[in-house]
């Protein structure tokens, strides 16, 4: 049995519609932003289709609450023995192959499949994203998006460079730091043995929880200083175009992106909004695939 885990900040109808989906194959946990209102018709749908879902984390873009969140679905998946692989995905994808050939490819598979880099010497938007981690960052309280939130980020940038500011050296962080999407396909024992070293060290805990997009940090940092390196694969099936399209950024797919998304080897696609990918949606599920 595998395991889809969803996270959902916005547009529950949506989401509602990707589990329905989802479900015939795979076993459904989501968790659903605080700050997202579900209707009491919705919470019923989501008991009449046996989905697991949880709202107990406020999530905060470029704060821990993402990754609380993930824990919390990681967690209680695990709670069922017979879960023996998952899944991470937005609210806002879609599979683009048949959920059953999803599932197949799978099955008794036991590698792990994320983008993962050494954070060390890459940049984002100008800044060395190794200083990400190592500086101190307060984003579940202090909305990174906003106005405030960019002057923010530049001042606490600046000072902390400006201080020495070093959370590896005061930690006794002695792992790589590794970075990537927080979108993976993990096997049981991988996901136990993170949940697991996670717990145990109150280093790696402070060093994350304070740091500024730990999401796509803390797996990617454990997992690839673990004897589980050998067994991660370099690819995430998932189509994602990093252009900015219907105001978002990645973009928000629609039917231009058909092409693209065949000539690919993909399971999964995002972002995806009705109200632009309906036409996409329908063009894929009109054709057999095959992975």
């Amino acid at each position: 049995m595998q395991a889809i885990l969803i996270l959902a900040h916005r547009d529950t109808e949506q989401v509602l519609r990707l589990a329905d989906k989802l479900r015939q194959s795979f076993e459904m946990y989501i968790h659903f932003d605080t700050k997202l209102k579900l209707s009491n018709q919705e919470k019923e749908a989501l008991k009449e289709k046996n989905i697991h879902w949880y709202q107990c984390v406020e999530v905060n873009w470029g704060g821990w609450g993402i990754s609380a969140a993930t824990i919390v679905l990681m967690r209680e998946a695990l709670k069922n023995s017979q879960i023996t692989y998952v899944h991470i995905l937005s609210g806002q994808d879609w599979p683009v192959a048949d959920p059953a050939s999803i599932y197949a490819f799978y099955e008794n598979n036991t590698k792990l499949y994320m983008l993962c880099d050494a954070a060390k010497g890459m940049k984002k938007s100008g800044e060395p994203i190794i200083l990400w981690q190592q500086y101190y960052f307060n984003y579940d309280k202090i909305a990174r998006r906003t106005t405030l939130g960019k002057i923010y980020h530049r001042l606490t940038m600046a000072w902390q460079t400006l201080c020495h500011v070093n959370k590896y050296k005061k930690l006794g962080i002695d792992l790589e730091i590794y970075q990537g999407p927080n979108w993976m396909d993990l096997p049981r024992d991988a996901v136990e043995y993170l949940l697991e070293y996670f717990a145990g060290h109150e280093n790696i805990q402070k060093l994350f929880m304070t740091g500024f997009c730990p999401d796509e940090f803390w797996v990617q940092t454990i997992l690839y200083n673990s004897p589980y390196r050998e067994r991660i694969v370099q690819d995430y099936h998932r189509y994602i175009l990093w252009n900015e399209q219907h105001g978002s950024y990645p973009a928000i797919l629609d039917e231009s992106n058909y092409t693209d998304i065949l000539k690919g080897d993909y399971h999964f696609m995002r972002k995806i909004d009705f109200k632009y990918s309906e036409e996409l949606i329908r063009r894929l599920e009109s054709k057999e695939y095959g992975i």
